[in-house]
């Protein structure tokens, strides 16, 4: 049993080694330049010290966008749910791909780049404004924001990775506000909290 444990560990070395191409047929020479240096930025952000491994997350990362684009440009607005069905049909590759070269932690990182910091950014405002927020309503908080930046990771365009995490701030306000938080008077208190900061 152990040398079988032995053996398949080592295939999956084998296979992290292997390298990952960039799929660049059909691609105009521009484009592929652009994204290359949009998925070069999101690695450098991993800090990942072995050189041909920042290679193979950078073309999984590329080649990610390209699909993307190539799905986006297929379905014109008439084809809305062909074009769904098949954003969902390549939906879970994307992290799959990764988990051979990074951590849970850094396939997070990866998302949160490809869908501009949005979850971070939004889920420490909520925190900043709303200091007395339970743990339980914290978590419910994340628990959309993830759900929100799974949905913009499939978008096309900033503007729709953007409707998504204001769609998901919407319905947690809403909920906010059924718990009682009074959300002008805790944006108010924020920005005085800032203000204050900035005068010291």
């Amino acid at each position: 049993m152990r040398k079988v444990l032995v053996f398949l560990v080592c295939l999956v070395s084998l296979g992290a080694l292997g390298q990952v191409a960039l799929k660049t047929e059909g691609q105009d020479p521009k484009y592929v330049e652009t994204i290359k240096g949009r998925a070069q930025k999101i690695v450098n952000g991993l800090q990942l010290t072995d050189a041909k491994k920042a290679e193979n997350v950078r073309n999984i990362i590329a080649n990610r966008y390209f699909l993307l684009n190539d799905i986006h440009s297929k379905y014109g607005k008439d084809k809305q749910a062909e074009r769904d069905a098949e954003l969902y049909k390549h939906h879970f590759e994307l992290a799959s791909a990764l988990a051979l070269y990074l951590t849970d932690e850094q396939i997070d990182a990866v998302k949160d780049g490809m869908t501009f910091g949005r979850l971070p950014r939004d889920y420490q405002a909520t925190q900043d404004m709303i200091p007395s927020l339970t743990n339980e309503e914290k978590a419910q908080v994340l628990i959309w924001l993830k759900e929100a930046r799974e949905f913009a990771m499939d978008c096309g365009d900033s503007k729709q990775k953007h409707f998504w995490f204001d769609k998901y701030r919407g319905r947690t306000n809403n909920w906010l506000s059924s718990r009682g938080y009074d959300l002008k008077k805790e944006r108010d208190a924020w920005m005085k909290r800032i203000e204050d900061a900035k005068k010291k």
